[in-house]
């Protein structure tokens, strides 16, 4: 069977359907979006109940706030790292600081206008990823997730067999996080994120879908790597 991918746009970010023998959630968006998402599955023809795993690229509040609700809707386990998996069960709302400029401007607008508005509704992590690559095969999806640290300190990223890299924050493409796809403006550093990416691109990553905008081919992050 081929893989089916379908995107849902809650709130302050996408999340992502992969489908193939099964299905898998990537992310599960900003928080109180449930009905979105709802009418997200709808138009694409999914049934709550065939989601057999919601897979968390990490804690972020923009990633992790409807998270609760979906496992009710869907009776899926979530899984998420180790080093993350706090942000969900306890309600936590960390943010990177910014790499840059505008990174550092977007935080801090980020601080004083949206996170006082922001609450999450914990629930807990049903797998606990570590290090180490997870398969995907239980699930009915050819393909793993792969711990790409940089953004956060437990971000992973679902690497396909057909080289569709989910790299939630890892990548970005959208304004006003960025201009253009590219590197995040704002992560714990720099040059992991690009360790990471080098980790992808040894595994045959070919597409990118980032947790903020379009997806593109992984050259624009090739191109990025070889400028430095």
């Amino acid at each position: 069977m081929g893989i089916q991918i379908h995107t849902i746009a809650l709130g302050f970010g996408n999340v992502y359907l992969i489908r193939s023998r099964g299905v898998i959630l990537v992310d599960a968006g900003d928080a109180k979006k449930i009905q979105e998402f709802i009418k997200g599955l709808e138009k694409i023809s999914i049934r709550p109940d065939e989601i057999g795993l919601i897979l968390i690229t990490h804690g972020h509040f923009d990633h992790i706030g409807t998270a609760a609700d979906i496992k009710k809707l869907t009776g899926a386990k979530i899984a998420m790292h180790i080093k993350e998996k706090d942000c969900l069960e306890k309600g936590f709302m960390p943010l990177p600081p910014g790499l840059n400029l505008w990174g550092m401007v977007t935080v801090g607008i980020m601080k004083a206008f949206m996170m006082p508005f922001r609450t999450i509704n914990p629930t807990n992590v049903d797998i606990v990823l570590d290090d180490n690559e997870f398969s995907l095969t239980d699930y009915g999806i050819p393909g793993k997730a792969i711990h790409t640290p940089g953004h956060s300190a437990g971000s992973v990223s679902i690497l396909l067999e057909t080289g569709d890299a989910f790299v939630g924050d890892l990548a970005m493409n959208e304004f006003p996080l960025r201009f253009g796809a590219g590197f995040p403006a704002f992560g714990e550093s720099i040059d992991i994120i690009k360790d990471s990416w080098s980790t992808l691109l040894e595994k045959g990553a070919k597409m990118v879908y980032p947790g903020h905008g379009d997806p593109f081919p992984v050259s624009v992050i090739e191109e990025a790597l070889d400028k430095d």
